[in-house]
């Protein structure tokens, strides 16, 4: 397969095959053409065009040959089909092309075929239609976007027929009188909605095979000098213009010679015909005699290489054998696809020809471009040619100062050429953010810098293809001259500080700086800047304003300098140790490290003394140390001689100052001696111990207690409280098991060693008694008692229990079980009947019996009756109610001693055992019924005895079915579009109440139900808007709690809707007279209401005529009174009493009055919270009113 051809380089950079020359003409470039045996195509049309593969030195053949210039091919027709393309990313190569999903609609699908030229040839396509609502559509394309459909004419047609019994669709395209550049791939695409379908054919058109012309050799590999007649492959005359020379070589076969003779003699022959490449003609020589096998997929390749000028375009062309392969093109081994944004890359069509086209070539397109027919390819290289660019116009040097400006300027031979600006031989760099900006007008170069300084200084040049310039620029600082420099001065801590200089010119800014650091002016600071005098003024002066200070002006070499020095009186500041009276109290053995804070400027000298006796820095465990602004006191082990009083002094310029500070060194309490144990207990014991002899300096505050096993080493603290007292008693012991307890003394330092540890002990303790013991069951002879396990069980464990009874009146306790039982339930036998014994139980370990647990009263040996009682669970209490079918399982438990007797009775008489499964328990009955039935319903009877004591429940059972339909149903009468309909109940309701029937309705001509209301309660109804004309059956189902009847009862008789004109009779019906006296059916409540908060009252009456509605307070009518509103709808009266008032309280009565008579009814008002006089007399109220008002208050008010 042909590999796209790469330039090979050398390491200088040279192509390979071209001595470097220093003073002679540029060097000849050597093209390589790589070309090996085709390899087998694959036919498939979809199959994936190769990618460029590495150079294998064995398997492609190079040929080095010259081309003319005049190699580029002449342009196409007009009607060739144009796309735009743009060379992609390697990135974008690697990424899947999406492909919609296809879906088969093809039957039949076209065929690849052979025709000759000139021949006819047909391609069909069946599409199925059975499923396809509409025809579908249909595409035929050549290559991948070639539509055919614009190209019909007298050599392509397509047709479309539809066979209507088989429902198939054909698609035809014929080609007529076929030409050589028909060849090639083409496809069919089906389209409809959503679904998808395409299919790929190849068309071969026959050729005759075409003779290769012949190549002059001498021609072919001689280096021209560029005369017009050079060989048709040279294209070194492209590279250099030289003048021509007359060749008067006489044609002589130089390839008979060559073959005719040995190796070791083709330099001879090849410099005595003048052929100087002599490589190429060995390359040349290899591939004589083999037969290059002929492409199956180009029918003409690319040229071996190619030659353009910057700027202009490039038409690479390649015939194809085979149009329908797929056609790639790569640029580098990077493939060039289409982009429609872009003209860089333009793709031509013209039969069988394939034309890339270059637009604009610049540098960039100087490379190697092969192009790929499935799986064969052919390479070719582009040589771009560019004239280099000179410098007409050169830099100039530059000598200023600093914060100038700068500007460099170059012209160039070329308008828009690139060149580079360098310093001292590195690129300048001219980014964003950089010092340099570079700018270009037309065929000048500039490069600026605005704001120049020292570091600018260098030697600049401008490098383009064709020359370079360079120059020296020089950066300079301005000149200062100084009237006063700055002073050192030395300030108390806490005064003003004024530095200043006077130079000239006096129009110079500056900056000041302390110990290198920019100051900049704020409320403490000010800098004042006046003529030629520069001053920096501090208002307080702190420590951190020492340093030195350096004045910079802008712009000139010279700077002024002062050193300022800050002094303070030294102090010590106790108050930062926040020690009462001074005093610090240390534990002795412990490390003492005590820091004071110090001050003065500069660093005092701190001396520390105890007594007489000055403490050194170089003292082993006590010494002193000062570093900073604070020294301190270290004593590494502290002991009882180092109490007493530390006096310090400190000593600068500035003055002197001394302190003094107590230390005080406490320690822990000695151990107490060894504790006493006096008494133990099963889980317990007392111990005591004495006071310490060394408290430590310190009060004792408590103890702690630890206690161990003596075959332990592990300590367990019993106490996390501190006890005050000299006495404790240890608890939660393991019986059996020997302890020592220890103290440890506590103090406010810490707390001291552990004592001696006591004596060795060991607890030991039997169980405590049982509990709640009770009496289980009692019978004629015997007794049934249980009880619990003892709260406490010791370390001897518990071993079993004893029961013992004794008989009532004596002390003799008879021991029931010979053995240790470990059950808590216990039955004593062989007892007399109607004795009264004592029962108790003790439990048993190793350590002996517990104390005992007896029965608080005796017990009777006989058995108790209990009178049996029956628990009817709740759900039974009411109806049972279950379907047809279903199944009946009831539990009702009962109580009762000794076992009671169950029997169940139904309607009074037993239950059929064969019917009805009943099983009795001694707590239980339950009765069970695997398939009810409507037989089984009714009341049962459960009856539980106990000798004569007896109980009895009734549980009643219902056992419901779907009901009957109506027993008749009859067409009462039928008025306009109006049918009344009257029926009986369900002769069966089902067991179960009727809770509603459903209406149906039929039209006698179609006789299809229709509902016409549903859970109707009555059992007459009007069915209404009925079809006028129309002829309507009717029936009717009945409904209870199971549901709808399987049947329904239709009507006998049809009703038929008569149209307009038809007389209907009507039947006459005499007038119910309705007229009642007044009568209330909700009478008026007495009320309570809150003064000043609206009240009502209600009531409700009834009578026809509509009545007249009084309302009256204490017997007088209340009328046209604004505090009064009266409502009265649809028989309801309302009185609304707004704000009221106490007066406003008293009897209230509504009265109703029509012709046929009267009815009242009264109510109580009683309002709560008064009014003061003032108010009342604000509201209007009359003084006689008022006054009544006040005593009615004050008599009820002594009442209460």
């Amino acid at each position: 397969m042909p590999e796209p051809t790469k330039k090979d380089e050398t390491p200088n950079g040279q192509p390979e095959g071209v001595a470097p020359v220093s003073n002679g003409p540029p060097p000849l470039p050597e093209i390589s053409l790589e070309v090996s045996p085709p390899q087998d195509d694959d036919p498939a049309p979809t199959a994936p065009s190769p990618t460029p593969q590495a150079e294998d030195a064995n398997s492609p053949k190079k040929l080095s040959i010259e081309l003319p210039n005049d190699s580029v091919p002449a342009m196409g027709r007009k009607d060739s089909v144009w796309s735009l393309g743009e060379g992609q990313p390697p990135e974008e190569l690697e990424k899947p092309i999406d492909t919609p999903p296809l879906s088969t609609l093809l039957i039949e699908k076209p065929q690849s075929a052979t025709v000759s030229v000139g021949g006819d040839v047909t391609f069909i396509a069946k599409v199925e239609g059975k499923d396809l609502l509409r025809k579908p559509t249909v595409k035929w394309f050549k290559g991948k976007w070639m539509d055919l459909a614009s190209k019909t004419g007298k050599h392509l047609q397509l047709k479309e027929t539809f066979d209507r019994l088989s429902k198939v669709h054909t698609f035809e395209m014929h080609i007529i009188k076929a030409k050589e550049n028909y060849a090639g791939n083409y496809r069919c695409e089906v389209n409809y909605k959503d679904k998808f379908d395409s299919c790929s054919f190849d068309l071969e058109v026959q050729e005759s095979e075409q003779g290769s012309q012949s190549i002059d050799i001498r021609s072919a590999f001689k280096r021209s000098e560029g005369q017009e007649d050079a060989g048709e492959l040279d294209f070194s005359g492209l590279l250099k213009h030289r003048e021509i020379k007359p060749d008067d070589t006489p044609e002589i076969d130089v390839w008979e010679i060559l073959k005719n003779a040995r190796p070791d003699e083709y330099e001879k022959i090849a410099f005595m015909y003048g052929i100087t490449d002599l490589r190429g003609l060995l390359r040349r020589m290899k591939k004589i005699p083999k037969e290059e096998k002929k492409s199956e997929a180009f029918a003409k390749k690319l040229e071996p290489a190619y030659q353009v000028d910057k700027g202009s375009k490039i038409r690479l062309v390649v015939d194809l054998a085979d149009p329908t392969v797929d056609l790639k093109w790569y640029k580098n081994g990077q493939e060039i696809r289409p982009t429609p944004n872009q003209r860089k890359y333009i793709f031509e069509h013209k039969g069988t020809q394939r034309i890339m086209v270059i637009n604009n070539c610049t540098l960039n397109d100087d490379a190697a471009y092969s192009v790929a027919a499935g799986d064969e390819k052919c390479s070719t290289e582009l040589f771009v040619k560019e004239l280099p660019v000179k410098v007409v116009k050169g830099i100039e040097p530059v000598k200023t100062t600093v914060n100038e400006r700068i500007e460099l300027e170059c012209e160039v031979s070329e308008e828009g050429a690139q060149v580079k600006w360098m310093k001292n031989g590195v690129e300048v760099p001219t980014g964003v953010r950089s010092r340099y900006r570079v700018k270009c007008e037309g065929t000048k170069h500039y490069l600026v810098i605005d704001d120049a300084s020292r570091e600018d200084t260098g030697t600049y040049s401008i490098m383009a293809t064709g020359g370079t310039s360079e120059a020296h620029i020089q950066v300079d600082l301005k000149p200062l001259k100084v009237y006063q420099d700055l002073q050192n001065m030395t300030v108390m801590l806490g005064q003003p500080i004024k530095l200043q200089c006077e130079i000239y010119p006096g129009n110079v800014p500056g900056r000041w700086y302390r110990n290198g650091q920019l100051i900049q002016p704020n409320d403490r600071i000010n800098i004042i800047h006046r003529n030629r005098v520069h001053r920096l003024e501090i208002e307080a002066s702190s420590l951190h304003d020492a340093g030195d200070y350096t004045f910079v002006p802008e712009g000139y070499s010279q700077s002024l300098s002062a050193k300022l020095h800050i002094i303070d009186p030294p102090k010590v500041h106790l108050d930062s140790l926040n020690f009462p009276d001074n005093t610090m109290t240390i534990v002795a053995g412990n490390k003492l490290r005590l820091e004071i804070p110090i001050s003065g400027e500069p660093a005092p000298r701190v001396v520390w003394m105890k007594g007489e006796r000055v403490i050194l820095e170089s003292g082993h465990r006590v010494r002193a140390e000062t570093y900073g602004d604070q020294t301190s006191l270290t004593i590494d082990v502290t002991e009882r001689e180092d109490s007493g009083n530390y006096k310090i002094v400190l000593q600068n310029e500035a003055g002197e100052a001394s302190a003094s500070v107590k230390i005080k060194v406490v320690d822990i309490p000695d151990p107490p001696d060894a504790p006493l144990v006096p008494e133990v207990g099963g889980d317990w014991c007392s111990m005591t111990w004495e006071v310490p002899k060394y408290d430590g300096g310190s009060p004792i505050l408590g103890y702690y207690i630890e206690r161990k096993k003596k075959q332990s080493s592990r300590w367990m603290r019993l106490n996390f409280d501190l006890i005050k007292e000299t006495s404790f008693e240890p608890k939660k012991m393991i019986e059996g098991v020997p302890y020592e307890v220890r103290i440890f003394a506590v103090n406010a330092i810490g707390v001291s060693k552990p004592s001696e540890p006591s004596k060795a002990f060991t607890p030991l303790a039997v169980t405590s008694e049982p509990t709640m013991l009770v009496v289980d069951d009692v019978t004629d002879t015997t007794v049934t008692v249980k009880w619990r396990p003892p709260e406490t069980i010791g370390a001897a464990g518990l071993d079993g229990y004893l029961v013992e009874y004794c008989i009532e009146g004596t002390d003799d306790w008879i021991v029931s079980n010979n053995e240790l039982t470990e059950k808590t339930k216990h039955t004593i036998t062989g007892l007399t009947p109607g004795t009264k014994i004592l029962v108790r139980v003790k439990a048993i370990n190793a350590a002996g019996a517990s104390a005992p647990r007896t029965i608080q009263h005796s017990v009777l040996v006989k058995e108790v009756i209990e009178p049996p009682k029956i628990r009817v669970p709740r759900h039974l209490k009411q109806t049972y109610t279950r379907r047809v079918g279903e199944a009946v399982n009831l539990v009702v438990p009962f109580m009762g001693k000794p076992r009671p007797k169950v029997t169940w009775l139904k309607e009074g008489k037993v239950v059929d055992s064969s019917d009805v499964s009943i099983r009795n328990t001694d707590c239980d009955s339950i009765i069970f019924i695997r398939k009810a039935e409507r037989s089984h319903s009714g009341k049962y009877e459960m009856t539980v005895h106990v000798d004569n004591h007896v109980d009895t429940a009734i549980i009643d059972i219902q056992i419901v079915d779907l009901p009957g339909p109506p027993q008749s149903v009859t067409i009462e009468d039928v008025w306009g579009g109006n049918v009344a309909l009257v029926w009986t109940p369900p002769k069966d309701n089902g067991n179960a109440p009727i809770i509603g029937y459903t209406i149906q309705k039929a039209d006698k001509k179609t006789m299809e139900w229709y509902t016409c209301i549903e859970h109707y309660h009555r059992t007459c109804i009007t069915i209404t808007e009925l079809v006028v004309g129309n002829e309507y059956f009717f029936r009717i189902f009945a409904e209870n709690m199971c549901g709808l009847s399987e049947k329904a009862t239709q009507t006998k008789k049809s009703a038929l809707i008569v149209k307009e004109g038809l007389q209907v009779k009507t039947h006459e019906f005499e007038d119910h007279d309705f007229k009642e006296a007044p009568m209330f059916t909700q009478p008026l409540i007495n009320t309570f209401a809150i003064a000043g908060y609206n009240a009502t009252l209600n009531c409700s009456v009834r009578a026809n005529p509509r009545p007249k509605v009084m309302w009256m307070k204490n017997k007088i009518a209340i009328i046209d009174d604004p505090r009064y509103r009266m409502f009265s709808n649809q028989g309801v009266c309302t009185l609304e009493i707004r704000k009221p008032s106490p007066y406003d309280g008293g009897m209230y009565t509504c009265k109703a009055i029509n012709d046929l008579g009267e009815a009242q009814v009264d109510c109580k008002l009683e309002v709560k919270g008064g009014f003061t006089f003032y108010e009342l007399m604000q509201r209007g109220v009359p003084l006689h009113l008022i006054d009544q008002y006040m005593s009615e208050t004050k008599t009820v008010e002594q009442e209460k």
